[in-house]
């Protein structure tokens, strides 16, 4: 492990881990453990920018979510692994930085009015929801993190979080490394209707999907629209169903499914089944895994505890600098920080 390189990442607990964060982010997390000092993060705070009316789920997932990480692979003794409330320096650099970030910046994300368009049902108008960046910004500044694991389609957010660092930097002296992308293989999952698998559009596969869940899911899926008939040829480059095989089957089991199904030699109803007990192989160990994790609660809440006091070392560290830029820190010459 480089334990001088930090690498950041975290993930909203707004619900269940799916396959498309498993393969999106959750996987890469695993594999980066042994190669840098690690932090990863529920961002429960971060959940409250949509799920703010109502947010009793929010502490359940937050435990959901760390019996699936753990469930996938991520290891206490290998990485730091905390909830984002547990470590209040979160909110304190959030404010500061917020101070100093213009307006405008933020109004130009390309995801605020996706997201807006996306979850038209709930009243977005907030600052919380509009500042979000900055709370992102925050999350990755206040471990002076080196590297951020994204997919290139998340590349703008990181660069908003450089450019709000090498702002701050410029006014206060270099308290912040730039935070560089960690690009990542992201292979796209798509979810049961053919658009991006998401907790938005009801269309995910969950890691805690029981064996019948994800065979009944698989049942729904959206195959190739231009097989009619099950005697019509298929195109399994098209179809949302061969997306899975790429994921889950053997490269023979691939090629032998492309070619029956360009032949019609096999309809979609057996593929489905076929697809499903693909994923049901992959999952049954997580799920094993997952339930033993979450027959003890407190040993869950022993991790999280655990984590977010390792976390809370280092952003305290990088607080008292901040502080000090600032001016803003207020004890006797020698007193260590408080």
């Amino acid at each position: 492990m480089n334990s001088e390189n930090v690498v950041l990442s975290g993930m909203r607990s707004t619900g269940r881990i799916h396959l498309g964060n498993y393969f999106g982010a959750v996987k890469n997390w695993v594999e980066l453990q042994d190669r840098y000092r690690c932090y990863y993060f529920i961002a429960d705070w971060h959940a409250l920018t949509t799920d703010y009316a109502d947010p009793s789920d929010i502490g359940g997932n937050s435990l959901e979510m760390l019996a699936d990480l753990l469930a996938s692979g991520l290891d206490p003794e290998r990485s730091v692994i905390f909830v984002q409330s547990l470590v209040p320096e979160h909110a304190e650099l959030h404010l500061l930085l917020s101070m100093i970030t213009p307006l405008g910046w933020l109004e130009r994300v390309p995801t605020y009015k996706e997201q807006i368009k996306e979850l038209a049902n709930r009243d977005l108008s907030t600052y919380g929801f509009l500042g979000y960046p900055v709370l992102q910004t925050a999350d990755i500044l206040l471990y002076r993190a080196h590297f951020v694991p994204v997919g290139e389609d998340q590349a703008s957010h990181l660069e908003l979080s450089r450019e709000i660092g090498r702002r701050f930097n410029s006014y206060f002296g270099d308290i912040f490394p730039e935070p560089k992308a960690l690009f990542t293989p992201t292979p796209k999952v798509p979810g049961l209707d053919g658009r991006k698998m998401s907790k938005s559009y009801g269309n995910t596969i969950n890691l805690s999907d029981t064996a019948e869940e994800v065979t009944a899911k698989c049942k729904e899926m959206f195959t190739d629209p231009q097989r009619i008939r099950r005697t019509d040829a298929g195109h399994p480059e098209t179809c949302n169903l061969f997306q899975f095989h790429r994921l889950f089957s053997a490269p023979d089991l691939q090629e032998k499914v492309a070619a029956e199904c360009r032949r019609a030699q096999i309809g979609c109803v057996d593929d489905k089944q076929l697809i499903a007990d693909q994923i049901n192989t992959f999952l049954e160990p997580i799920r094993a895994r997952r339930e033993e994790l979450l027959e003890s609660r407190d040993t869950l809440l022993d991790i999280l505890s655990e984590g977010s006091a390792k976390a809370a070392e280092r952003a305290a560290e990088t607080m008292d600098q901040v502080r000090s830029a600032l001016s803003i820190h207020y004890r006797k010459s020698g007193e260590k920080a408080r």
